[in-house]
């Protein structure tokens, strides 16, 4: 018993410390994620975590809360699920709390609408490197590739909901793969 708590304890701190350090929303916690999760914990590989990822942004939700959800449960079963969720949502909350109280008499100071300025580009480069680990263990052949450039171009180029792109690139890989596989 002892055990299982000191592990349900573990789930909640360390996501409740993604929490607190997750700003700019879900995309933001990737690179926390990944060091956390797949570097530190080992919890689950690079692979499971894009997975997850992919999952949290296509079912409702916020993306982070049911990557949390995902991870919690795969390590802690449903209990674990519930205190990962928790723990990632309780920093927010508080924060949030506090904040909305003070947020309507600085929010016109420059010191604040600069300070969030950096913090948005901060959050972009952080963003970008966890992309990049992440694309080399994902791109590994021509087929992942082409899926890569036409997700990315129909990203750019198209007004769909990631849904779509997830649906696509799905059922690309099992196309191309059973293609490959047949012509082999």
């Amino acid at each position: 018993m002892k055990q299982k708590l000191a592990m349900l304890w573990t789930l909640f701190w360390t996501f409740a410390k993604m929490g607190v350090m997750t700003f700019g929303g879900g995309m933001a916690m990737l690179p926390i994620l990944q060091r956390e999760v797949v570097d530190n914990k080992h919890w689950a590989t690079e692979e499971e975590l894009v997975d997850y990822f992919a999952i949290g942004q296509c079912t409702p939700g916020i993306i982070a809360v049911n990557t949390a959800t995902f991870i919690g449960q795969k390590y802690g079963g449903i209990a674990g699920g519930i205190v990962a969720t928790l723990g990632v949502v309780f920093p927010s909350l508080v924060i949030i709390s506090i904040l909305a109280g003070l947020i309507t008499n600085f929010s016109d100071l420059a010191w604040v609408q600069n300070a969030f300025a950096g913090i948005q580009v901060c959050v972009c480069v952080l963003i970008f490197n966890a992309v990049s680990k992440l694309l080399k263990k994902s791109v590994v052949d021509k087929r992942t590739a082409v899926i890569f450039v036409v997700v990315l171009l129909g990203g750019i180029f198209l007004d769909l909901s990631p849904v779509w792109f997830v649906i696509g690139a799905a059922l690309a890989g099992i196309v191309l793969k059973n293609w490959e596989v047949r012509k082999a």
